[in-house]
């Protein structure tokens, strides 16, 4: 490592690098996740004019390892979670879920059916693995839920992983929204789990009348925002981290009640 390089994360996914002061490279951290990666760099050069915030435009810079470089995309996570903010949120969204979902899967975005087998697979993981790590007078509730998630739809361009660090402000003003590995065909409620359900009032209703949308969207995206901790669970698991598993089991039982 140089000094004009330098490890600013290590997600679950990537590990991402800072270059020059200007640049982004990420590195897969799994084999699985490089498709994702370049599905990034034909997917977002075509989303990206269409959008109202900036977000990365990336290119693969080196196939073998595989490594994308994108210009860094300006700005810190936000903490500003006022009503302006909310505003330029919603709109943000309601662009990316305009998106032609057709030719997004041309360019390599995962297919609606890929996704909703996906979603299958991860509910049945989250039955067998962390159902019977809950109480048992919460069980019934924790497969409702994921009955429930199974049931939602598939036919809208979404980021897929939408949170606060995912969103950029600059000055205190959004400025963009990074990190669309885990983009696909799915539910538009999936988007609005945490700008809906995980900030203040007053952030959140910004966010639902710039995006409007149906009348049963903010308790659809309240199904997602319930199963977020489930993958801190399983993620746990999977490393063999005590901490991940208490914390993700903690975040369960309070967002079931």
């Amino acid at each position: 490592m140089t000094d004009e390089q330098m490890i600013i994360e290590q997600g679950w996914d990537s590990i991402t690098t800072l270059v020059d002061g200007r640049w982004i490279e990420r590195r897969p951290r799994r084999p699985e996740i490089a498709a994702n990666l370049v599905m990034e760099t034909r997917v977002l050069p075509w989303l990206a004019p269409g959008l109202p915030l900036a977000v990365p435009v990336p290119v693969v810079a080196q196939e073998e390892p595989l490594v994308v470089r994108h210009p860094l995309v300006v700005g810190q996570h936000i903490t500003r979670l006022d009503a302006a903010n909310g505003t330029a949120l919603g709109t943000f969204l309601r662009a990316l879920h305009a998106a032609d979902v057709e030719q997004a899967v041309v360019l390599g975005l995962r297919p609606g059916p890929a996704a909703r087998a996906e979603t299958a697979a991860t509910t049945a993981r989250f039955r067998e693995r962390v159902v019977p790590l809950l109480p048992a007078y919460r069980r019934a509730a924790g497969l409702t839920l994921l009955e429930q998630v199974g049931r939602q739809p598939a036919d809208t361009v979404v980021h897929g992983d939408l949170g606060p660090e995912h969103v950029l402000c600059a000055d205190g003003v959004l400025s963009g929204v990074i990190d669309f590995t885990d983009a696909h065909v799915g539910d538009a409620a999936l988007d609005l789990a945490w700008p809906l359900h995980g900030t203040p009032a007053a952030f959140a209703d910004a966010v639902a009348t710039a995006y409007g949308g149906p009348p049963d969207l903010r308790g659809r995206a309240l199904l997602w925002h319930r199963l977020g901790p489930w993958y801190e669970v399983e993620h746990g698991l999977e490393t063999g981290d005590d901490e991940d598993v208490r914390s993700g089991l903690a975040g369960v039982l309070d967002r079931l009640s």
